[in-house]
């Protein structure tokens, strides 16, 4: 394995016991049709593990519902030892705020600055203007977020607007914002797919990277399948509402996921 994918020991070695995700008979309707139709799968403490399937497989759903964005119909979802399900509404958002999402939208707001878009990731402990704003945020925060965005390899653009930023760098600004939040898990949802191919892979690189220097476990929507292959410790394929493919990635090859994919178009 690439040594940058290798998962830190030390790190890995959590407070967790278990899996860091626990998913079981997750089901999720719409108007009666089964998007999810009983989810079975459960995810290691420091293991990438990429989601591939067909669109409108239910690969996105799967994220909301994991986080409760939008509200699974039945079956239990443990993560970071809580039964996500069962949390009223403070509980659900002090427990969101331990799970980093990436999403394909950067979800920026484009006329301020990379550094205040970044210092919005500390809302979850801290709240009002100081939140919003790099000007207004305590000394520490604003020196945690140009500490992030030294990760991300942007200190340099800390103070430029963000909708003077290409793509892959305010994907770059998402991801140190996403770091603020301190998070014990991250969902991301196909990271790379409004980047051109060799910015994809330096963002993708740049994310496990991170993943792994701090010992955390990623669930991440991949349509790419070198990307899967490069950046994942194991492969999840969603067909038919169910798990139809769990393998470890070093069991895979493009040719036996594009014959997954061809199965599903043709089913």
């Amino acid at each position: 394995m690439n040594a940058l994918l290798a998962p830190n020991a030390a790190a890995t070695g959590s407070t967790i016991v278990g899996p860091v995700l626990a998913v079981s008979g997750l089901v999720k309707a719409f108007d009666g049709r089964r998007v999810l139709d009983g989810l079975d799968f459960a995810i290691a403490p420091g293991q990438s593990t990429a989601l591939i399937g067909a669109n409108g497989s239910g690969k996105s759903t799967l994220l909301k519902c994991l986080i409760r964005l939008i509200e699974p119909s039945d079956g239990r979802i443990q993560m970071l030892s809580r039964d996500v399900r069962l949390l009223a509404p403070r509980e659900l958002r002090a427990f969101r705020a331990q799970v980093g999402m990436v999403w394909q939208r950067h979800n920026l707001v484009p006329r301020l600055s990379a550094l205040s878009n970044v210092v919005h990731g500390v809302q979850s402990r801290l709240s009002g203007p100081r939140a919003w704003f790099q000007s207004l945020a305590p000394s520490e925060v604003r020196a945690e977020a140009m500490a992030q965005l030294d990760r991300v390899g942007l200190a340099d653009r800390a103070m430029a607007r963000v909708d003077s930023l290409s793509g892959g760098q305010q994907q770059r600004v998402a991801i140190a914002r996403m770091l603020m939040q301190r998070p014990a898990f991250i969902l991301a949802d196909e990271p790379d797919a409004s980047l051109d191919p060799q910015t994809g892979e330096e963002v993708m690189a740049l994310l496990l990277g991170l993943v792994r220097e701090k010992g955390l476990s990623l669930l991440m929507i991949s349509h790419r399948l070198e990307h899967t292959l490069q950046f994942s410790d194991r492969i999840l394929g969603l067909a038919q509402g169910r798990i139809a493919l769990d393998l470890p990635t070093a069991q895979a090859d493009a040719a036996g996921l594009r014959r997954f994919f061809d199965h599903q178009e043709a089913a």
